[in-house]
C-alpha cells in the first residue's frame, strides 16, 4: 500500500523494483535512461534529482546489494554521500508540497511523509507555517517557497535536533518525475481553488521559447545565465563597446546588444514588460509621458530642487529584475531566464581600456558597477527594467516629498521636486532626506549636480524651463533660430557639418519647441519653411 501511494505521487522510492526494460535495468529506468515506470518514453529533464538514497551504515547492504544485483560504483558513491543539507531538504519538501494532489493540510502532510519516508512529528507543524504563508500554491516557486521552509523554526529545530543526535534527516525518495500535465488532470484542485498558480505554471521556460520565437538552445545561449560570454572572444560576445568621454567627467560605456539580443530584448519589451504597470512619478521612457510631462507639475513653484542619480542603469543588479519579474507573476525560472537576457556584466578588458576622465573614486566607483552584472546601457529592455527596478524609491521619494508639502517627478536618473515657500525653507534638510532614501535603495546621487533654485532664478527641470509655465530656454531658441537663418542664406549643407539627416534634425527640434511654446514653434517653422532644400 505505501508503494503505491509513493507512486501515485509520482516519486520512484529508493530500492524499488519494476519491469525489466531495455536491457534487464529492473529499477523501472531503461539502461538508456529514457524509460519509465509505466512504459513511457521520457526525457532526462522529466525527473528532478533532490538528494540520495537512504545513508546506512557501514557494513549494511542497501536493497539494491543483493545476490542478483551486485553493487555498482555509483551505488558504492551514493553510500558514501552524506544526506541533504537543510537547504537541500528545504528545497526537496518544496518541490514534494508543490507537486502534491492539492493545496490542504492533508494533501502536504501526505506529499511530505512519502518524501521522508515516515510521518515525522514536526511534519504537522511545519505544513500548518507554510499554510499560514502561503494560503495558495505558489505555483512555479519552489526556491521561494524552500527558503519560507527553512526559516521555520520547527523545520531548524528538527536538523539540528537530528543532526545532534547523530541521525540526520535522510529522504526516503529522492527522484521527483516533473509533472506533465495539467492540473486538472493529475488530481490538482481545480482551477478555482488556485486561479493566480495555475495561469502562472503555464508561462515555463517552453512558453517563453515560443512567446520570444527562440529555440530553447537558443534561449539559453542569449540568457547566459551565469555569465560566461563575457569571456569569450569578441566574435562570440552579445555586445560590443563604446566608450564616450565627456570633459572633465567620468566616461560612459555603451553596450550595444547584437542585433538578434537586441531583436529578443525588443521582443520582451514590448510583450512582457510593456503591460506592468509603474509608478506615476515615472515620466521617461513611457509611452504617453515625455520630459514636458515630468516638469509641468513643477511649474509656479516657490522653489524647484533637482538631483542626478549616478550610474542610474549599471546600479540595478539581477536581484532587482528578478524581483520585478517575481512580482509581475513569472515562475522562478522563467524570471531567471528573463534577467540573464536583460542583464550583462562587462569584461575586464573593456573596463581596462577606459579613457581618462573623473576623479579616481568616480571611475573606480563605475568599474565596480560594470564589473557585476546589471541592466546595460544600450539594450532596449533596460530603461523600462530600470523603472520598474526603482518603483520602490518612487514610492518612498514621494512619500517624502508629500509629507513635505512637495511634490516629486522622475526623468529616468533625474530627480526633481517642488514646493511652496513653506518647503523652500527646509530645503537643506529635504535634501539630505532625500539622499539617504537614495542611498539606502543602492543608488547613489551625485553631488555636483544638485541644484536648489528659487522662484527668483531660471528654474529648469529636464531642460524644461517652469517658472510660469513649460517653455524653452531662449539660449535653446536662439541657437535654433540662428541656424535656421544661416540656412536660408548659405544653404543647409553650410550647417550641417556632415549630420546625416539634417532635415528631420532640424523638424524634430521644432517639434520639441512648439509642444512647449505654440508661438515661438510658429515663428521656428515659418524660417524652417523658406530654406532652399
Amino acid at each position: 500500500m505505501p508503494e503505491q501511494q509513493d507512486r501515485s505521487a509520482g516519486i520512484r522510492p529508493h530500492g524499488s523494483t519494476g519491469p525489466t526494460s531495455r536491457g534487464g535495468a529492473t529499477d523501472g529506468t531503461a539502461a538508456d535512461g529514457r524509460g519509465t515506470t509505466d512504459g513511457r518514453r521520457s526525457t532526462g529533464s522529466e525527473v528532478r534529482r533532490h538528494g540520495r538514497a537512504d545513508a546506512q551504515a557501514p557494513g549494511k547492504r542497501t536493497p539494491r546489494q543483493t545476490a542478483s544485483h551486485p553493487p555498482t560504483p555509483a551505488s558504492h558513491v551514493l553510500a558514501r554521500i552524506p544526506g541533504p543539507d537543510a537547504p537541500g531538504l528545504a528545497l526537496l519538501l518544496a518541490h514534494a508540497f508543490l507537486d502534491a494532489s492539492g493545496w490542504q493540510r492533508e494533501d502536504l502532510v501526505r506529499a511530505g511523509a512519502a518524501v521522508l519516508g515516515a510521518r515525522r512529528r514536526w511534519l504537522g507543524p511545519l505544513v500548518r507555517a507554510t499554510l499560514t504563508g502561503y494560503p495558495r500554491r505558489p505555483g512555479g516557486a519552489p526556491r521561494e517557497l524552500a527558503r519560507w521552509i527553512e526559516a521555520q523554526p520547527v523545520f531548524t529545530d528538527a536538523v539540528s535536533t537530528a543532526r545532534a543526535a547523530g541521525r540526520p534527516i535522510v529522504p526516503a525518495q529522492y527522484l521527483v518525475r516533473e509533472p506533465d500535465a495539467p492540473a486538472a488532470a493529475r488530481g490538482h484542485a481545480p482551477a478555482l481553488e488556485a486561479e493566480g498558480p495555475v495561469e502562472q505554471e503555464s508561462r515555463d521556460l517552453a512558453w517563453l521559447s515560443r512567446d520570444l520565437r527562440l529555440p530553447p538552445g537558443e534561449l539559453d545561449w542569449f540568457a547566459d545565465t551565469r555569465h560566461w560570454n563575457h569571456r569569450a572572444g569578441p566574435p562570440l560576445q552579445h555586445y560590443r563597446y563604446v566608450w564616450r568621454s565627456r570633459p572633465g567627467r567620468v566616461p560612459r560605456l555603451l553596450e550595444v546588444p547584437g542585433i538578434r539580443l537586441r531583436t529578443v530584448q525588443r521582443r520582451v519589451l514590448d510583450r512582457l514588460l510593456l503591460p506592468i504597470p509603474l509608478h506615476p512619478a515615472a515620466h521617461g521612457f513611457v509611452p504617453g509621458r515625455s520630459a514636458r510631462t515630468g516638469a509641468t507639475p513643477h511649474t509656479g513653484c516657490a522653489v524647484v530642487i533637482t538631483l542626478d542619480l549616478v550610474s542610474f542603469f549599471a546600479r540595478v543588479p539581477p536581484g532587482r529584475v528578478f524581483g520585478v519579474l517575481r512580482q509581475a507573476g513569472y515562475p522562478e525560472a522563467t524570471a531567471h531566464a528573463l534577467t540573464g537576457l536583460c542583464t550583462h556584466s562587462v569584461p575586464e578588458a573593456v573596463l581596462r581600456s577606459m579613457p581618462d576622465g573623473g576623479t579616481a573614486g568616480e571611475r573606480s566607483g563605475l568599474a565596480q558597477a560594470l564589473r557585476a552584472a546589471h541592466l546595460p546601457q544600450g539594450a532596449p529592455s533596460s530603461p523600462a527594467l530600470a523603472n520598474l527596478a526603482v518603483r520602490r524609491l518612487d514610492a518612498r521619494l514621494t512619500g517624502w516629498a508629500e509629507a513635505s508639502g512637495g511634490v516629486y517627478t522622475r526623468y529616468a536618473d533625474d530627480l526633481a521636486f517642488s514646493g511652496p515657500a513653506a518647503f523652500a525653507r527646509r530645503a537643506d534638510a529635504f535634501v539630505r532626506g532625500v539622499e539617504r532614501i537614495v542611498t539606502d535603495e543602492g543608488h547613489a546621487v551625485n553631488p555636483h549636480k544638485t541644484r536648489v533654485r528659487g522662484s527668483g532664478v531660471r528654474q529648469t527641470v529636464t531642460g524644461v524651463v517652469v517658472n510660469a509655465h513649460p517653455n524653452v530656454t531662449r539660449t535653446e531658441y536662439e541657437a535654433l533660430k540662428a541656424i535656421l537663418h544661416n540656412c536660408t542664406l548659405h544653404g543647409p549643407a553650410s550647417q550641417a557639418r556632415g549630420r546625416s539627416g539634417f532635415r528631420a534634425h532640424l523638424e524634430g527640434r521644432i517639434a520639441w519647441v512648439s509642444s512647449l511654446n505654440a508661438s515661438r514653434g510658429q515663428k521656428l517653422r515659418d524660417a524652417f519653411e523658406r530654406i532652399s532644400w
